[in-house]
């Protein structure tokens, strides 16, 4: 028991060490200009890499990603139509369409789908 316990400290201790060795070969000591600046084809760049992005785009793209997964959940239903389960398949497909639906108003209401304002 006692061997074991002292594998495992040295194993330990060696891992620590190893780590930070390579820890500190690792690391760059300085920064350079080149290093800082964003890398274009390797031409300097005509304009700052720091553009301020359309928040209302991402808004958009977001919700089209989320009515465009909503509207794939949509496919498994038209496996439950071959199966004779024409009752439970229409009422939860039009569940789900009014919730899709509601969803798209609120959207349109808040006005996020919007491109000018």
């Amino acid at each position: 028991m006692m061997l074991s316990m002292t594998h495992m400290v040295c194993a330990i201790t060696f891992t620590s060490l190893l780590f930070l060795v390579i820890q500190m070969l690792g690391s760059s000591p300085y920064s350079s200009r080149n290093k800082n600046t964003p890398f274009e084809c390797g031409f300097d760049p005509k304009d700052s890499a720091r553009l301020p992005f359309s928040m209302r785009f991402f808004l958009l793209a977001v919700i089209f990603l989320i009515f465009d997964i909503e509207v794939a959940l949509l496919f498994p239903l038209i496996l439950s139509l071959k199966m004779k389960m024409i009752k439970s398949s229409i009422l939860t497909s039009s569940l789900f369409l009014i919730i899709l639906m509601l969803g798209l108003i609120h959207e349109w209401k808040e006005g996020s789908l919007s491109w000018i304002k």
